[in-house]
């Protein structure tokens, strides 16, 4: 499994909630179906309001985002409990959320779905890092490497949650370590 990622980050701050991740509008797509699936890509991040986000996560047009870790701040994926959000964010090429926290729901979508890695960070990266720096994420090591800034930080393990995201979701673990057939 994977556990090196690298790429640009796009950064948002604290309190993004589950309806900029993915507004309702949106929710009637089918996250089963492959086709829908893609579509949500699309939709991800776009409630974001343009006066404090001018760049958008996924341009317009596109399926997918150029920005495959996402940096926040506290109180990530807030709000409404819909299981889209991590979807969303992973159909468009999410693998990494760094943040100072989590909303509980949010952290147990993105773990339960195996869409992301959903990853608390010790250190306030959104006060420090911006849109389109380039940074190295180690599951591994638990720390993001900003080559340009000559800074490491370090995040919390994912500890028992791990394995769950790297099979896919709790479905496909479950189904993996044999808690229900094959």
């Amino acid at each position: 499994m994977e556990s090196v990622f690298s790429g640009p980050v796009y950064v948002v701050r604290d309190n993004i909630d589950t309806d900029q991740i993915i507004p309702a509008q949106y929710l009637n797509l089918v996250p089963t179906i492959p086709e829908e699936y893609e579509k949500l890509g699309a939709y991800a991040l776009c409630g974001l309001p343009e006066s404090l986000y001018s760049m958008r996560y996924v341009d317009s047009g596109e399926l997918d985002s150029r920005y495959p870790i996402v940096v926040a701040g506290r109180n990530f994926g807030c709000g409404s409990s819909r299981e889209h959000a991590p979807i969303a964010l992973g159909s468009a090429g999410c693998k990494v959320v760094l943040a100072e926290s989590f909303a509980r729901i949010f952290f147990r979508n993105s773990v339960a779905t195996g869409e992301l890695y959903p990853c608390e960070c010790v250190d306030r990266l959104c006060d420090v890092l911006k849109t389109g720096d380039v940074v190295k994420v180690d599951l591994d090591a638990t720390t993001v490497t900003a080559q340009n800034l000559g800074k490491v930080w370090k995040f919390k393990a994912l500890g028992d949650v791990r394995p769950v995201v790297d099979a896919g979701g709790l479905f496909n673990y479950a189904r993996k370590t044999g808690m229900i057939p094959k």
